[in-house]
């Protein structure tokens, strides 16, 4: 059945379970998946400077005042006897010892096993930041915690097409946006998207 005000589909006859689910994700680093992970959690945060002046009850513009910043933690199961660090493909087990990042690789299969649908996650070049784990006469699982920040974050379907429809094949993307320079920063073609001319023209002010 499809709801008529939001198209959002639970049934359609066909027995399809449409709400994702995290059993389809795959992380690699490499060529090397990574097992026993139990969370994962991503974090991107970007400050928003309020403009004001004045005479004016209200904000008058808005934007971003610095990079992107991309973090997380992973939590994983000490498991076939692998700290965390060495499960991420890494030569090392403490923090102090990385020398050069790696990138982590989100591969989420929901859509289906042809590559083509496969929509792939990179986390570039993360740093580990933090490992923290703790010995316990109470539980005897060891389970450690890793944080972690990254230079950049990108996804794309395929081979490197752009995010712009869901699942089903519904567009939900306004006519006009994303522009290209949006959806080059989106796939990983640029560091950025404020760095290209034309924000005044979009917005409507000249």
């Amino acid at each position: 059945m499809v709801t008529l005000n939001t198209e959002s589909s639970s049934s359609d006859g066909q027995n399809k379970t449409f709400t994702s689910v995290s059993t389809n994700i795959i992380i690699k680093v490499g060529a090397n998946p990574v097992g026993a992970i139990t969370s994962l959690s991503i974090n991107e945060n970007r400050p928003i400077a309020m403009i004001d002046e004045v005479g004016t009850d209200g904000h008058i513009d808005s934007v971003p005042k610095s990079a992107t910043n991309i973090t997380g933690d992973c939590k994983r199961t000490r498991f076939d006897n692998l700290r965390i660090a060495a499960a991420f493909s890494r030569g090392f087990i403490h923090v102090a010892s990385q020398r050069v990042p790696f990138d982590i690789h989100i591969i989420d299969t929901f859509a289906g096993s042809d590559p083509g649908s496969m929509l792939t996650t990179v986390i570039k070049s993360v740093w580990i930041s933090k490992i923290n784990y703790t010995y316990s006469a109470s539980d005897f699982i060891i389970v450690e915690d890793m944080s972690w920040e990254a230079e950049r974050i990108y996804s794309t379907i395929g081979s490197g097409n752009a995010v712009t429809t869901v699942a089903g094949g519904r567009n939900l993307i306004l006519p006009g946006t994303p522009n290209e320079f949006e959806r080059q920063t989106d796939r990983g073609g640029r560091i950025g998207s404020l760095d290209a001319s034309g924000l005044l023209l979009e917005i409507g002010l000249v």
